[in-house]
């Protein structure tokens, strides 16, 4: 805990430091008479919650049309940075995979392999119909999985063929809302 002096204080049970509340201290200004001494209290869990909903970085893995459906999204129409979201080429710097199109048998294998690449936690967002269940395809190909959540964990559909770019900045909304009510796993 942090003490009434400003130190951290050891949690009895605790081999080390052990945060329950956050407290950050702001200087007033003297031209403002009314304002208070600044004081913020906090939960640790729900500043680790906010700081992850608030930066996410998504591994964009385009696969057929909604790829590009997620590339206007990604750019200046939409801005998906000023959600804090930062596309990333590499699964290790990434917490998000957007898997967006038509998953075959073959490509099951690699999408299989970068979210094992991905650090905890890690989220999953299927965009479109083909990845959600296969879309028009798998009543006719051999070679079509029938969702991608038959090979990783899916937490949240963004429906539609292919959707619009204000159905992913939803399904974005939404994953930001499931992260913030999420109790974090402390090591």
């Amino acid at each position: 805990m942090i003490s009434p002096s400003g130190g951290l204080e050891r949690l009895p049970g605790y081999g080390r430091y052990s945060f329950k509340r956050i407290v950050a201290m702001t200087p007033s200004t003297p031209a403002d008479k009314t304002a208070d001494t600044g004081i913020v209290l906090w939960h640790s869990d729900e500043l680790l919650n906010w700081s992850r909903a608030s930066s996410l970085w998504p591994l964009t893995f385009g696969l057929a049309c909604c790829a590009i459906e997620m590339m206007q999204s990604m750019a200046s129409s939409y801005d998906l940075e000023r959600f804090g979201i930062f596309p990333r080429p590499s699964p290790r710097q990434s917490d998000i995979m957007i898997i967006s199109g038509t998953v075959t048998y073959k490509m099951a294998d690699r999408i299989k392999r970068l979210y094992e690449q991905m650090a905890e936690p890690r989220y999953v967002i299927s965009m479109g119909s083909c990845s959600n269940c296969g879309g028009p395809y798998w009543q006719h190909g051999y070679h079509v999985v029938k969702g991608v959540d038959k090979i990783i964990p899916v937490d949240v559909y963004v429906p539609g063929c292919p959707p619009r770019p204000e159905a992913l900045i939803d399904g974005f909304l939404k994953l930001q809302e499931k992260i913030r009510a999420e109790k974090p796993h402390l090591p």
